[in-house]
């Protein structure tokens, strides 16, 4: 058997109190706190510094943030005047068409006019003619009929 098994109750009584009295012991001799201490300074100081590095740190990738935000801003800012641009010039050359196709359509409709008024002309022409060759021969049937009678 081993022999932390094999002691018996005032053996455990009396180790408790030396770990109590080591316990003590130590915590007596600590030195008590001291703001003055250059040790105790000195950790401040470095926990200053890092504290002061790292609100650098934040304050640059705040800034380096803001700069990328600004920069995707105008980004975003030319592309929509770029957009706003197309879409101008497309409502441009679309309203240019738009006016061509007027323009188209109005000659078509005043060639069409045209013809139809030519071909009005030539059948008035035409109807003139007959009605000129009809008197023509109402005249010469006249003209034999006084002949003979």
């Amino acid at each position: 058997m081993p022999s932390f098994l094999s002691q018996n109750f005032r053996d455990r009584q009396a180790a408790a109190t030396e770990a109590k009295k080591a316990s003590a012991t130590k915590f007596l001799n600590h030195r008590p706190f001291n703001p003055e201490d250059p040790a105790y300074i000195a950790r401040q100081a470095e926990r200053r510094a890092i504290a002061e590095a790292r609100a650098a740190r934040e304050a640059q990738r705040a800034a380096e943030r803001a700069a990328r935000q600004a920069a995707e801003a105008a980004r975003r800012a030319e592309e929509e005047r770029l957009r706003e641009e197309a879409e101008r010039e497309e409502q441009r050359l679309a309203e240019e068409a738009r006016k061509a196709e007027e323009a188209l359509g109005e000659l078509r409709r005043l060639e069409e006019a045209a013809r139809k008024s030519e071909i009005e002309a030539q059948k008035k022409a035409e109807r003139d003619a007959r009605y000129a060759a009809r008197k023509e021969r109402k005249l010469q049937r006249k003209n034999e009929l006084k002949r003979y009678s």
